[in-house]
């Protein structure tokens, strides 16, 4: 299908991107993860589906928090107000890690999200990764905020130390499931409240993930929706890691930093076992 694209830079830098002619039913919000960057490919593969897609960079940013601290969750009802502008009936949400807190988050704040399609994961509001509008990493502070007070999170470990040999790529799973541990009296307070939104949940998770332990995390999510009756489903692939592949996305070059586990065809394999659910919720209603 094809489709036309408009560069944005106020309030924030964006690729809107959908079918030429418009008349798309459905918006759907792309926020990639810590690396801050504007997910261009993903937008453009879902806008080939008939789809008006919006791909923000939500920090790192002109005005813009420098790290995920304390970034407000209003970023996201903003870009979803976007969407709606453009007339599309259904909004979904399409979060890859630190986006997938933000993706799950927003659906919980406003009331306007149909579905959230959330890679990779967790169950909490986890601490600030990088730093906020101070410019400092400390203390440690939310990631979120919503009408400027911050969510309750939890606090990394610092007393974590990585195994792997200095020079190589580190896996930061250990350091998550030491920080549950040490702080399991802030894991309550810190739950992403999923049961409280209506909008329809897809949790995708690689059971090789070395970031977090993405696949235990969907399936606490998952569970925490079962027992308020309301649906929640969760695609896995045993061998592979924290970056998904949805068909036609290339792989990304290797990290000299982070072990994500899996590699580039246990990560595409998740993504066609995740795609057809994927175009289920992007579908319009009818």
């Amino acid at each position: 299908m094809a489709v036309t694209e408009q560069e944005l830079t106020t309030p924030w830098e964006a690729l809107l991107v959908g079918p030429a002619g418009g008349g798309a039913g459905t918006g759907a919000l792309v926020l990639g993860g810590s690396s801050g960057r504007v997910n261009r490919v993903r937008a453009r593969l879902l806008a080939e589906q008939g789809v008006l897609a919006l791909a923000v960079r939500w920090f790192g940013g002109p005005g813009q928090v420098p790290g995920v601290c304390e970034v407000p969750l209003e970023t996201f009802v903003a870009a979803v107000d976007l969407l709606k502008s453009h007339g599309v009936e259904r909004i979904v949400v399409l979060g890859t890690s630190k986006g997938a807190e933000a993706a799950m988050l927003t659906a919980v704040h406003d009331p306007r999200v149909d579905a959230v399609v959330a890679f990779s994961p967790t169950p909490v509001v986890w601490c600030n990764a990088g730093p906020g509008l101070d410019g400092r990493n400390r203390p440690l502070r939310s990631s979120w905020t919503w009408r400027g007070a911050p969510l309750p999170f939890v606090p990394i470990d610092e007393e974590w130390r990585p195994t792997e040999p200095e020079g190589t790529p580190v896996a930061i799973l250990g350091w998550y499931e030491l920080s549950e541990r040490t702080f399991a009296d802030r894991l309550p307070a810190a739950a992403i409240p999923v049961e409280r939104t209506r909008a329809e949940l897809l949790l995708i998770a690689g059971a090789a993930d070395a970031m977090w332990p993405s696949l235990r995390y969907a399936g606490q999510l998952a569970a925490r929706r079962r027992e308020s009756g309301l649906p929640a489903t969760v695609i896995s692939h045993p061998e592979a890691g924290h970056g998904t592949l949805l068909p036609g996305e290339p792989a990304p070059a290797p990290s000299t930093v982070y072990a994500y586990g899996g590699t580039p065809a246990t990560d595409a394999a998740l993504g066609r076992a995740a795609w057809p659910e994927i175009l289920k919720l992007l579908a319009p209603s009818t």
